[in-house]
């Protein structure tokens, strides 16, 4: 044996060893291309427990069927709770594949530094504890890297966008893809993904996180197992098995286990790291709890970009609500149509290449619509946000012809100096936005709004606290949550004219709170 330079004791590479017969067995069911990595973690393969220290590793039935699945399938992405011996499984399944698989090339990206030490160290030790005729020599010995005399290596390394550009991988790794940051892993597996087309295998494993990163939208896919005729595979349509486990398949784990770890972590926090639900860690508008119930429907009708969920009815009140923008390409427009008196969503649009007459245009459309159906005009109210481009909004309403448009257009009343003053259509205020967010807030988690539409959903996901306002994350939109809010707006001043109403959007929880501020340093 050679020493490594952390003095670790270590096969030397290209030693000529003499083995038993009963050592000629274990290698070659350890080599087995069917059977051989249960094999050799079942046998052979030790693992340092938190409180029995250095043991076999045995695995569980979940686990036995885990690497099943990393060894069956090209692409597999599993998704477990925390502490259900994930990483463990990966490092003893990354060293059987690095030490009989010979020229392949092993690329472990962690979402942290001490994340893929972490893997690397169980892979060591792994490897340490084996007996010299299982395991392969070694070239090279360091803390991100492992060379063996068969020409294979394992590498890990933080994730990043350019983590693995360049090389030739054999098996990919990606150890809790969930929580590297959405905007590097999107570019990472931008990057990376075109290196496996040429015949390398990729497996991801993750708690779940948010339900809009990358680790989710492959973890979507996965699980669409049909084709378009209907047939069904054990594939998604993106070409990766998917693999669930619950935490009560842990043998060490009951449901006395559970009450004790959600009094300790929350009920947030225990649905998502231990039942592996997509629940959302930011501070949203809405609970994250709300919003994991929140999937949105496929609308019943599309009429050019406007998307139609309900049916509109006779005598049934309507409010149509405006977000408007310049259609150049930048923010969007948005447009909500909500049943005042179900609150049922009826219809939606957005598009960020429309300009404002075409906006008007598409808005008289919408409420053409509504009327018609509904039979009565005075039954339909529609209003738009006056700030900055809603001014412009207004005044192509006026070159259009309000006479033009059916219904009743609905302004905000303010008051000034004592008297009561008119401006057409309604003013976003700080203090308006907290107030008509928290009765978003209030409708939408007691069930009373009903949200039809997908993109609505996604939108609410990502409208989180940003200073002390709401607002939509980086990168992303809030305008059809604006529009939304616009709406809501109009319903509260409509309350005091329709008893019905009244009663449907009166509470005793709508309470202004403003988010804490960020402090920046």
């Amino acid at each position: 044996m050679a020493r490594s330079l952390e003095g670790v004791l270590v096969k030397r590479a290209h030693k000529k060893t003499k083995y038993t017969q009963e050592q000629i067995q274990h290698v070659a069911k350890c080599a087995d291309p069917n059977a051989g990595p249960l094999f050799f973690m079942d046998n052979f393969f030790m693992i340092q427990h938190p409180t029995r220290g250095s043991i076999r590793y045995h695995p569980w039935d979940y686990q036995t069927r885990l690497i099943g699945t990393y060894h069956n399938y090209r692409f597999s992405i599993s998704m477990m709770p925390r502490q259900t011996g994930k990483s463990t499984s990966a490092a003893g399944y990354l060293l059987w594949y690095a030490m009989f698989i010979p020229d392949s090339t092993i690329l472990v990206a962690a979402h942290k530094y001490a994340g893929a030490q972490e893997i690397m160290q169980r892979v060591r030790y792994g490897y340490e504890s084996c007996p010299d005729h299982i395991r392969a020599g070694v070239v090279g010995y360091n803390k991100n890297s492992l060379e063996f005399d068969n020409g294979s290596r394992i590498v890990a390394q933080t994730t990043t966008e350019n983590t693995g550009r360049g090389m030739s991988i054999s098996l990919l790794y990606c150890d809790e893809f969930a929580f590297v940051r959405p905007n590097i892993a999107k570019e990472f597996w931008t990057s990376i993904s075109p290196t496996l087309t040429t015949g390398g295998k990729a497996i991801i494993t993750s708690t779940p996180n948010s339900d809009e990163d990358q680790f989710a939208l492959i973890w979507k896919l996965a699980n669409k197992c049909e084709d378009e005729y209907g047939n069904i595979s054990k594939i998604g349509t993106n070409g990766f098995r998917a693999f669930r486990s619950y935490w009560k398949e842990h043998p060490e784990r009951d449901e006395e286990w559970a009450v004790t770890e959600r009094n300790n972590l929350g009920e947030e926090r225990f649905r998502r790291e231990h039942e592996c639900e997509f629940i959302i860690n930011d501070e949203t508008l809405i609970s994250s709890i709300k919003l994991l119930d929140l999937q949105g429907i496929d609308p019943y009708e599309v009429t050019g970009q406007v998307r139609w969920y309900e049916k509109p009815k006779k005598d049934t009140l309507y409010a149509v609500g405006w977000d408007p923008s310049l259609g150049t390409g930048g923010d969007p427009a948005a447009i909500q149509v909500f049943n005042a008196k179900t609150l049922n969503q009826v219809a939606e649009w957005k598009h960020n290449k429309t300009n404002i007459p075409r906006q008007v245009k598409v808005f008289t459309q919408i409420i053409d619509r509504l009327a018609e159906e509904s039979g009565d005009i005075n039954q339909v109210y529609y209003s738009v946000e006056n700030n900055t481009i809603g001014e412009a909004a207004i005044l192509s309403i006026a070159e259009f012809g309000e006479d033009n448009i059916p219904g009743i257009f609905l302004s905000e009343t303010k008051r000034a100096s004592g008297s009561r003053v008119f401006r057409r259509g309604f003013n976003t205020t700080h203090q308006s936005k907290l107030s008509s967010c928290a009765k978003l807030k209030n409708l939408v988690e007691s069930g009373r709004l009903v949200i039809k539409s997908k993109a609505l959903v996604t939108e609410l996901k990502a409208f989180v606290a940003y200073g002390t306002s709401f607002s939509a994350k980086p990168g992303e939109t809030d305008d059809l949550v604006m529009a939304l809010v616009l709406v809501i707006r109009m319903l509260q001043q409509l309350k005091e004219f329709d008893r019905g109403l009244s009663e449907t959007m009166t509470d005793h929880e709508d309470a202004i709170q403003e988010p804490m501020p960020f402090i920046l340093f």
